[in-house]
């Protein structure tokens, strides 16, 4: 059953269930229009699901909704496990992020992601060169899974040789965020905390390694110059080098998976990107919107009675911000269903926003530009071969697990 024919038969107090059913991942848009009739709709377990823009933005910006899974009624944190910022609020997540955000962007360092224009287009051109002699491709395995991996990791400064590690841990880390229902929780969380675990030592040693021996990277960045309000505790360095680099790529696979696919069945938008490059960053916007990355946040609580909609959500419950919903929100945006890469205004909510907007967004945006316009310049010919493809588990890093598509060639 699809997401069309469950949409007319469920009710709202189910909603959640049947959007994080696999079943449903291909096309879950009509039951987030479901979810938008309805404004809020809650559900048969205590949680509150929202999917209008308006609702979503207000609720982004107000300091009595909480990141921090510790002020649910019933805490679902697993104990002994660090949490990076963005599961914390203020001040400790102002505190956190301001360390991180040193080394990454204004105003300590404004030109970082900038500079790194020139080495994500030499990385995308010879993942695209290696495709050479070939008629068949797996666009994720063999591009957008290896682009971004391998850009997070030097922005780190995790050795070369120690890259493909991190698929491993990545992939085990975001089925812990699968809910879907009839598979085991227990297992999921259990083998995402042993990744998190081994990952999180890695390059907390890493950093270590580089104290006192100060290089051009992150990790050297958080042991060296930690800024004027201090640094990081080995604990916190572990947790946030962990959140950068899992974020850090597997939103930027998905943007890139996601805008392919979307280009490649929507023709006269890619023959309008082949004739007009400059339009990219506009596009790029577009799909953040029509098919975002991230679809939704399932780990916002409210520190007190909260009024949305006209429905009140009670102290310590459970909020999902559907994202994706109010990216398609009718009373915000015009014809919310078409794909329009000239589209302007587009103020989706793609990356999130407020104090929690989405850290790598410059990054994610950059690599999402260069990464398209090499594969349109570069790809001859290319064709869907499986119209859905195969998606991966997680509702809500939502994207294709393989793309296959067909090539006449790769160009110079």
């Amino acid at each position: 059953m699809t997401a069309a024919d469950t949409a007319s038969t469920g009710t709202p107090g189910t909603l959640y269930s049947r959007i994080t059913d696999y079943a449903n991942r291909p096309d879950p848009y009509p039951l987030y229009a479901e979810l938008r009739e309805h404004g809020v709709a809650r559900q048969d377990d205590g949680s509150y699901l929202v999917g209008t823009h308006r609702e979503i933005a207000a609720l982004l910006h107000d300091p009595r909704i909480s990141s921090d899974r510790r002020n649910r009624t019933v805490p679902d944190e697993v104990q002994g496990v660090p949490v990076a910022f963005i599961g914390r609020d203020d001040p400790e997540h102002e505190r956190l992020r301001a360390i991180a955000m040193r080394p990454f962007g204004p105003p300590h360092a404004p030109g970082r992601v900038d500079a790194m224009h020139d080495e994500i287009t030499a990385i995308a051109d010879e993942l695209i060169d290696g495709l050479r002699g070939r008629d068949r491709i797996d666009l994720v395995e063999d591009f957008a899974y290896p682009l971004p991996v391998t850009v997070i990791c030097r922005v780190l400064g995790v050795p070369r040789e120690d890259e493909p590690r991190f698929h491993t841990w990545s992939e085990t880390l975001i089925e812990g965020f699968d809910p879907t229902p009839g598979t085991d929780p227990a297992e999921r969380q259990r083998a995402a905390l042993q990744a998190r675990t081994e990952m999180g030592l890695y390059l907390g040693e890493l950093a270590e390694a580089r104290r006192g021996k100060p290089s051009d990277d992150m990790l050297s960045a958080f042991v060296n110059d930690p800024g004027p309000d201090g640094g990081f505790t080995p604990t916190e360095l572990m947790a946030t080098a962990v959140l950068l680099l899992i974020a850090g790529h597997e939103t930027t696979v998905n943007l890139i998976t996601n805008s392919a696919l979307t280009l490649l069945r929507h023709p006269d938008a890619l023959q309008l990107m082949r004739e007009r490059p400059e339009l990219m960053p506009g596009m790029v916007e577009e799909v953040l919107r029509y098919e975002p990355p991230v679809q939704l946040l399932p780990q916002r609580t409210a520190l007190t009675d909260v009024e949305v909609a006209g429905v009140t959500v009670p102290k310590g419950q459970p909020l999902v911000l559907v994202l994706a919903a109010g990216n398609r929100d009718p009373l915000r945006f015009r014809d919310p269903d078409r794909f329009d890469p000239t589209r302007q205004d587009n103020q989706h909510l793609g990356f999130g926003s407020g104090v929690h907007s989405c850290f790598g967004a410059p990054l994610a945006r950059i690599e999402g530009q260069i990464a398209l316009t090499a594969l349109i310049r570069r790809l001859d010919g290319p064709r869907l071969l499986q119209d859905p493809p195969v998606y991966r588990r997680s509702p809500i890093l939502r994207g294709p697990r393989h793309l296959p598509l067909g090539v006449s060639g790769i160009t110079d």
